[in-house]
């Protein structure tokens, strides 16, 4: 990330959202099996379209901006992580404490472009 991101926020965002939004996917064994590794990859590969944190430096202020108020939406309606990411992936939950410092970060972010 470009940002100075907390420790804690770092390590949330890398747990629940880089697998899709980040060019540091680790995919599972069953991804291996087909046809679950062609819905994966369609998913990654759209995920990191929506969002790559990898890619984060070379977005306008103005995509930056639009990316945080969807960030900052998605998680505040429960929208991601995706539910069907999060069935296997249990980690990933968010609990309230970790949706409230997410959203605080990228909301102080946001008034700083």
């Amino acid at each position: 990330m470009v940002n100075d991101v907390p420790k804690e926020v770092e390590n949330i965002i890398k747990t629940s959202c880089y697998d899709c939004h980040s060019n540091n996917t680790a995919y599972p064994w069953y991804n291996k099996v087909q046809p679950v590794a062609w819905f994966l990859e369609d998913h990654v590969k759209h995920g990191k379209e929506e969002l790559n944190f990898n890619e984060w430096a070379d977005y306008s202020d103005r995509r930056k901006n639009s990316k945080l108020k969807s960030i900052i939406s998605q998680i505040e309606d429960e929208e991601m992580p995706l539910d069907s990411y999060t069935l296997i992936h249990r980690d990933a939950i968010l609990s309230e404490i970790e949706k409230k410092e997410i959203v605080k970060y990228m909301k102080a972010l946001k008034e700083n472009l």
